[in-house]
């Protein structure tokens, strides 16, 4: 397939020597001025993210999760003069569905790495297999960083059906979260004659629909969604404003960096005080580490930049959608608003634990209710 290359990550020791040298040279602010039983109020508290600096520097393994990639299989397309990054793990099973797993920020690939097995290749005989295709965002990880505006998320999904049909996957389903959520929302309203239905974790309604009618309990969900967008999303309107600022210290400062995108996987995760609870200490390190060999911090923002606010309030989804909303989840959109922009939803789960990460947080529910939610999508299609 010329199309198609094998790809293999291998960062240069001088990379990693460099890295270490600067965690050794950070320099740290004082304490947070807060109480201690709401210390993370003013973001990543010092003593916390000292030690992890500390494990990063001396304990950390970067070269494992290099051999974990290509492992699992990397390869690289260029499509609109973008280089596209992703992992590709095909099943062994013949019944096998090609499925795209699409993340978000501040995540990678490194969200998918350890569900992809039991996704492709299933313990069980009787549950579902797929060929799994997981893409690093245009700018994030080793795929190209975009050198003009234009590459929104209608672009990507767009990009997206390009890179399933090189691999000979004419149809498909597709599942994602945040970013990757919106995406695989785009993918199911815009390309239909691809797209065999898809699984969200982020799922957004249209805009300004009423509560009336809402329980209290989805009142309550769309009161948090609003809070989170109007009190907790100034990362946000910073990446979407001004990218290229932010972009400086998370580019030059790897202390920066750790700390703009741990602070995101402490608030979002569904734990009582550090991601750490339900999160490999590794497995976010592999994700802080991708951004860092690969200069990516300010080409990964941009995404805010080009698709803030951009999903089309007209767009509808009418292939079987199934539509997962974790409890800890920062956005979590009422069914009965849900249903205005997906129109055949084949099955809605609302689990009682996990958050923003659920691959990471609670892989084995993540896995299960993937294979169940496309189940039931692929069911409605016969």
């Amino acid at each position: 397939m010329p199309d198609v290359q094998a790809f293999e990550a291998h960062a240069p020791d001088a990379d990693l020597d460099d890295l270490r040298a600067r965690l050794a040279a950070a320099r740290l602010p004082e304490a947070e001025t807060v109480h201690r039983a709401r210390r993370w109020d003013q973001g990543v508290p010092l003593a916390d993210l000292a030690e992890v600096v500390d494990y990063w520097r001396t304990g950390y393994d970067w070269r494992s999760f290099e051999e974990r990639l290509n492992e699992i299989g990397q390869f690289r397309t260029t499509i609109d003069d973008v280089g596209i990054h992703f992992l590709h793990r095909r099943s062994t099973r013949a019944d096998a569905t090609p499925l795209v797993l699409t993340h978000g920020w501040p995540g990678s690939i490194a969200e998918f790495v350890d569900v992809v097995d039991e996704l492709a290749d299933p313990e069980d005989p009787d549950a579902p297999a797929f060929h799994v295709v997981v893409p690093s965002l245009p700018g994030f990880g080793y795929s190209d960083k975009p050198a003009t505006t234009g590459w929104g998320t209608e672009k990507i999904a767009a990009a997206w059906v390009e890179l399933m049909g090189r691999l000979g996957y004419d149809e498909f389903v597709a599942q994602g979260g945040d970013w990757g959520g919106v995406i695989t929302t785009i993918l199911g309203g815009r390309f239909p004659d691809h797209v065999l239905g898809i699984h969200a974790t982020t799922a957004q309604a249209p805009p300004g629909l009423a509560t009336d009618g809402l329980t209290a309990a989805e009142r309550e969900w769309a009161e948090d969604t609003d809070h989170f967008w109007h009190h907790r999303a100034a990362y946000a309107k910073q990446q979407a404003t001004r990218p290229q600022t932010i972009g400086y210290s998370l580019v030059d400062s790897p202390v920066g960096l750790l700390a703009w995108i741990l602070d995101k996987f402490a608030e979002w995760s569904d734990t009582e005080d550090s991601p750490f609870e339900t999160i490999s200490r590794d497995r976010v390190l592999d994700n802080v580490t991708l951004y860092w060999l690969t200069r990516s911090g300010a080409s990964a923002a941009r995404i805010y930049y080009e698709s803030h606010n951009s999903l089309d309030p007209e767009l509808r989804v009418d292939v079987p959608s199934a539509i997962t909303v974790y409890p800890r989840d920062i956005e979590k959109h009422p069914r009965p608003w849900v249903r205005e922009r997906f129109r055949q939803i084949v099955r809605w789960r609302a689990p009682e634990r996990g958050g923003h990460f659920p691959s990471l947080e609670v892989p084995g529910y993540f896995v299960q209710d993937v294979r169940e939610g496309l189940a039931a999508v692929l069911a409605a299609r016969r």
